[in-house]
């Protein structure tokens, strides 16, 4: 027996069962459940197990409220927590994203080569490109973005392109290519905007890096949201793995620019939140929509590149 309050010791008149809405037996949750219920309400009962068979007995006296209790509580919780989401179905676009982050290698390859521009000569993109934390500080917005399309050496391409290319291949199938690169330039330009503000005036830093924890940061939210109501599901579990990847991936190398890092992962996680929340009430954007985010943030960054070569 598993005594709440009260026992059948305490009024010699007898103990009646609290029966369920269609007269069946109680399970062991369910008798638990509202155990505790009629226990914060100060009505004493207790639970009888018989062969399997769970019942929940309070005083005759009191079955007129405990019944009214429960019914309350039934009400105000019925259908809680709410079933699992439907699935959705991927959408079918990783050649697209592949065509994207191949041009990263291309341009790392023009920057190896020597870019040679008219009555410029041969460039150094790593020196105009990077995210100069004074030159941000002095209104080269640009700087956070170009910075995203550069890389350190080939093992910082490789890294980016096969680590990186996974996260954001799946983000782009979760929400179609134009939605998922907005974000993405928008989490890494915006990490990098942060990361220049709090670092000292001679940081430098690039790589699409930034733009990668911010996929992971997009992804683990994406999913908290999804299943915020499910807390027997672990929702948190997204973001915890996230922040675990961040300190196993995101903190080695000499180079490393974990401030970078961690401000694009941050930005990732308020970003999907707004974004679960906004596709989770009006759906995914369509095939035009996603093709206006898509064009909108090659032309920023064509733009970045312009302003970084003709001011830089």
């Amino acid at each position: 027996m598993e005594t709440f309050t009260g026992s059948h010791h305490e009024d010699e008149r007898p103990w009646q069962p609290v029966l369920s809405r269609n007269g069946a037996g109680l399970t062991r949750q369910q008798a638990r459940t509202w155990a505790l219920v009629l226990d914060s309400r100060s009505i004493p009962c207790c639970i009888e197990s018989d062969n399997g068979a769970w019942e929940l007995l309070v005083p005759e006296q009191h079955l007129e409220s405990a019944c009214r209790e429960l019914q309350l509580f039934e009400q105000a919780n019925h259908n809680w927590p709410p079933a699992l989401p439907l699935p959705r179905h991927l959408i079918a676009n990783v050649l697209p994203t592949l065509s994207v982050l191949t041009l990263l290698a291309i341009l790392y390859n023009l920057n190896l080569l020597g870019l040679s521009l008219p009555e410029r000569g041969i460039v150094d993109l790593s020196e105009l490109g990077a995210a100069s934390a004074q030159k941000i500080r002095d209104g080269h917005w640009w700087l956070c973005i170009t910075a995203l399309t550069l890389h350190g050496d080939l093992t910082h391409l490789l890294s980016n392109l096969t680590i990186g290319g996974m996260f954001i291949i799946l983000l782009c199938r979760e929400l179609g290519s134009g939605l998922a690169w907005s974000l993405l330039l928008g989490s890494g330009a915006v990490g990098n905007l942060l990361n220049a503000l709090v670092q000292a005036p001679a940081h430098r830093s690039l790589g699409a890096s930034t733009a990668v924890f911010g996929a992971v940061g997009i992804l683990a939210a994406i999913s908290m949201v999804r299943y915020r109501h499910h807390i027997q599901r672990r929702w948190f579990i997204p973001v915890a793995s996230g922040l675990a990847l961040l300190a196993l991936l995101g903190t080695e190398g000499k180079n490393t620019d974990l401030g970078a890092h961690l401000f694009g992962f941050g930005i990732g996680v308020f970003l999907g939140i707004a974004t679960e929340y906004m596709v989770g009430r009006y759906g995914r954007p369509g095939p035009v929509t996603n093709a206006l985010l898509a064009l909108i943030s090659g032309g920023l960054v064509v733009a970045a590149w312009w302003c970084a070569i003709e001011f830089g």
